[in-house]
């Protein structure tokens, strides 16, 4: 039998790669979009983030959701940085959240505070995903926007505390492998990391239709 988190992994595997191959990323890691698209989805992260990150320490004590917050994780002041590197000192003045975007930081923060393994289940896909992909992106931006390597504009990439990637995914994943809950709940995870993939998705589409490449 599977562990839980091959059966995570293998169950979201499609719409996983769905978002991955969004036109909007494919056209961004492409270098076929200006700087100000990357900034506006680095923008979009920082509400995602906001949502993940204010119900965390909320969170840390909790028996489900504790073990899976992690400080060496946590994204919000490298982002704050990037944005102020990419938006200037004024990023804050001119935030804001597409529709797509508020959708995703409402569950996640529904999650948080209703549904601690759901909450898990949006940790996973974006935590993980960064550490793994958004390694791609990083190494992408840098050398299509000319940001200084591993610097401002591409921190949000950069795991500073983490030094053995490839060991804390393992160990992540045997957190997951010991997740406390039951059989129902698993299953439930598992529809909420579909779901959160298909948010990410939502994401992506609205800033395709916001970047389209003139035909």
């Amino acid at each position: 039998m599977d562990s839980f988190s091959t059966l995570i992994r293998t169950a979201s595997h499609e719409q996983h790669v769905e978002a991955e191959t969004s036109t909007f990323m494919s056209d961004l890691l492409g270098g076929r979009l200006g700087v100000d698209a990357y900034a506006r989805y680095t923008e979009q992260l920082w509400f995602v983030y906001e949502a993940l990150e204010a119900g965390a320490d909320r969170l840390a004590s909790d028996p489900v959701a504790g073990p899976f917050v992690r400080p060496e994780l946590m994204r919000l002041a490298s982002l704050e940085r990037d944005l102020a590197h990419l938006r200037g000192p004024d990023w804050r003045a001119g935030l804001t959240a597409l529709p797509a975007t508020e959708e995703y930081a409402a569950r996640v923060r529904e999650c948080a505070e209703s549904w601690p393994a759901g909450y898990v289940a949006h940790h996973y896909t974006r935590y993980l995903g960064d550490l793994s992909g958004g390694q791609i992106i990083r190494d992408k931006a840098e050398r299509t926007w000319g940001f200084a390597r591993k610097g401002d504009g591409v921190r949000f990439y950069v795991f500073e505390e983490i030094t053995n990637p490839a060991a804390f995914k393992r160990e992540y994943r045997e957190l997951l492998d010991g997740i406390h809950a039951d059989d129902l709940d698993k299953q439930r995870v598992v529809a909420e990391c579909k779901r959160a993939f298909a948010l990410n998705t939502g994401v992506f589409r609205a800033l395709g239709e916001e970047f389209p490449l003139s035909a």
